[in-house]
């Protein structure tokens, strides 16, 4: 059996998942406006591996989101993972925080924008394919009522940076799935787990989270 302990704080969305061969089998989550990562995340760790009686000398690997997302999440939720796979010596896994949202819907054709809010009109997405296979890179994007207008076919949006958009968004081609808002560690099982099995890893010393844009502290 593999055991991977699944770790998402790139948003709002605290999240944390345990997963047996790609499958989640405990899962917590909490999604809040004043970013409670920092005392929920090592509570919600000791939950689910008390839920399935397990603890950290059972695990195989630990996988976390490496962004894009909020630079404070993101911070808190690498510290965690990489202390705990130092201490641990177990192998660390990076997973991509937009994929996440992307692999919460399915849909028969089309393509899957997977939006993070990053203030304003501001957003970072990128395009996923139906196969939950990304088509184009992540960007940091202002979104206007001209954005996407050479794309015919439709797109389907995600996240709560797609959500603030509805106004302004409006052709028939978009769909909003406005019952996804943020990535989930639930999604991150298996996706963790195929990494694993290609001993994908990253180095625990030198991985840094992928922020896309400078850390600016507000005045």
């Amino acid at each position: 059996m593999t055991y991977i302990l699944n770790i998402e704080t790139a948003t709002k969305n605290c999240s944390v998942s345990l997963s047996e061969n790609g499958e989640t089998i405990a899962f917590k989550e909490l999604a809040t406006e004043s970013f409670s990562h920092a005392e929920k995340l090592h509570v919600f760790i000791a939950d689910v591996l008390k839920e399935v009686n397990l603890n950290f000398k059972d695990l195989n690997a630990i996988a976390v989101s490496q962004g894009p997302g909020s630079y404070t999440g993101l911070r808190i939720g690498v510290s965690t993972v990489k202390g705990l796979c130092y201490a641990l010596s177990l192998p660390m896994i990076s997973i991509d925080t937009l994929a996440l949202l992307a692999n919460q819907i399915s849909i028969e054709d089309g393509i899957i924008v997977p939006m993070i809010d990053a203030r304003r009109l501001e957003v970072y997405a990128a395009f996923y394919d139906k196969n939950g296979n990304q088509i184009r890179e992540i960007k940091a994007e202002i979104i206007g009522e001209n954005s996407y207008s050479d794309i015919a076919e439709k797109i389907h949006l995600v996240g709560d940076g797609a959500l603030k958009l509805k106004s302004i968004l409006t052709d028939d081609k978009f769909i909003f799935h406005e019952n996804v808002l943020y990535p989930s560690a639930k999604e991150m099982s298996s996706l963790a787990f195929d990494k694993y099995k290609k001993s994908d890893f990253v180095d625990v010393a030198y991985f840094e989270p992928f922020y896309l844009k400078d850390f600016v502290l507000n005045k």
